[in-house]
């Protein structure tokens, strides 16, 4: 355009349809004139109070669904984050002329989420056409077999759309479970406490925001045979649910049984890659391992395609380990020797290994995550890895929640 200030408010306010701005919390924060005119409230009746409130369910209607059903709309799409589009509803509303007495109401509801600069859902859009008059007009049609073919083919519809939208809740409801039990396999195979005798150690797993969004994001630590040695690693498999959640626990397995004979984290991953190949799934995984040589004060790592681990040294300097970087995991034909590094510290130092969950965010290049993770250990270098571990996820992950599973493990040395 040619520089000329749009009214939003304005725009909103003569928008022809109803439509109502909800809070996460389902308040109403605003209601445009026709939203109102529609609804037969005033302002002062409508913004600022609880939706269902307004507009509660018709008491004298024992099979009433239409704010149960409503509501659920309006979570899903807090919840996920996209929108939702509901099947033509019955939803009485009281009579604000006779207070008591409850109208007969038909309405096609919408409601679609409105996202804020860190990807959480900061209002609702929720827009209802009311289709009352046509119901009704359909069954004032006369009696001839036109009208009453008319009122079959109307009722019918309304039938399989209310089958339809009772359909799609059992899915979502399978949906919810299977999420549930992928939770409860993900922390049965990624337990709280670290299972090596090092105990300056503290490990986080997120998972995502989203009813669906389980993912494959994992973590390991392991004793190393010969010396005072642990071996740490982090990983991340493509894809979401159960089977992602099945690939993630055998490649974590595998590696930790690797890392145990191995004669380097190189070797390990080689390995893996090789295991790898023969699971379904596993393809674009990604992972990286670290060995740390507490007497020799030496770390010796390797990574197949994942975000480079973190060291920061006592005096604050960040080192980005990031030297011996190769493909993921099942990315060649051909398994071939991977590339591995190693980097001295002094005591203090801290490790830090993480999946990318914690650092990538729409919109913004991955390097910006990347500096504000180094720049939050540095901040807290300090303090204990419990305290330092929950510090940084309140530093990078948005306030909504990411949108991507998120494992982080941090090592004091």
């Amino acid at each position: 355009m040619d520089g000329t200030v749009i009214d939003y408010a304005a725009v909103f306010q003569a928008l022809p349809g109803m439509v109502a701005l909800l809070t996460p919390d389902l308040v109403v924060a605003d209601a445009n004139v026709e939203f109102l005119r529609g609804a037969g409230r005033s302002r002062e009746q409508v913004v600022g109070r609880y939706l269902f409130e307004v507009f509660p369910e018709n008491p004298h209607d024992p099979a009433a669904t239409g704010m149960r059903n409503l509501e659920a709309s309006l979570r899903r799409a807090v919840t996920t984050g996209e929108r939702d589009a509901m099947a033509l509803q019955r939803y009485d509303v009281e009579n604000p002329e006779r207070p008591g007495e409850w109208d007969e109401r038909y309405w096609s509801p919408v409601n679609t989420p409105v996202l804020g600069p860190d990807g959480s859902v900061v209002l609702v859009v929720h827009r209802v056409e009311e289709v009352t008059e046509l119901i009704r007009a359909r069954g004032r049609r006369d009696t001839s077999r036109v009208g009453s073919r008319a009122r079959v083919l109307e009722a019918e519809l309304y039938t399989r759309a209310r089958e339809l939208q009772q359909l799609n809740e059992r899915l979502r409801q399978a949906h919810a479970r299977e999420r549930e039990v992928a939770l409860a396999l993900q922390e049965a195979m990624l337990p709280a406490r670290p299972q090596v005798k090092y105990r300056q150690v503290a490990v986080r797993y997120r998972p995502a925001v989203g009813a669906l969004n389980v993912c494959g994001d994992w973590y390991d630590l392991v004793d190393l045979v010969g010396g005072n040695r642990i071996g740490v690693s982090v990983g991340d498999v493509v894809g979401h649910g159960l089977e992602a959640a099945g690939v993630m626990g055998q490649l974590r397995s595998a590696l930790s049984a690797a890392s145990r004979v191995a004669g380097g984290p190189a070797q390990a991953l080689d390995v893996l890659g090789r295991y790898a190949h023969v699971v379904d799934g596993a393809e674009s995984a990604t992972a990286v391992t670290t060995f740390i040589d507490f007497d020799d004060r030496r770390i010796t790592y390797s990574s197949a395609g994942h975000p480079p681990p973190v060291l920061v040294h006592r005096d604050g300097r960040v080192e980005f380990l990031d030297r011996a970087t190769d493909p993921p995991l099942d990315a060649r034909p051909e398994p071939t020797q991977r590339p591995q590094a190693g980097t001295r510290y002094g005591a203090g130092a801290t490790l830090a290994l993480y999946t990318d969950g914690l650092v990538e965010r729409r919109h913004e290049d991955i390097d910006t995550g990347l500096t504000r993770l180094a720049e939050s250990l540095a901040r807290h270098r300090d303090e204990d890895p419990e305290f330092l571990a929950d510090a940084v996820l309140m530093e990078l992950l948005p306030p909504g929640g990411a949108t991507d599973d998120t494992a982080l493990v941090i090592v004091r040395l």
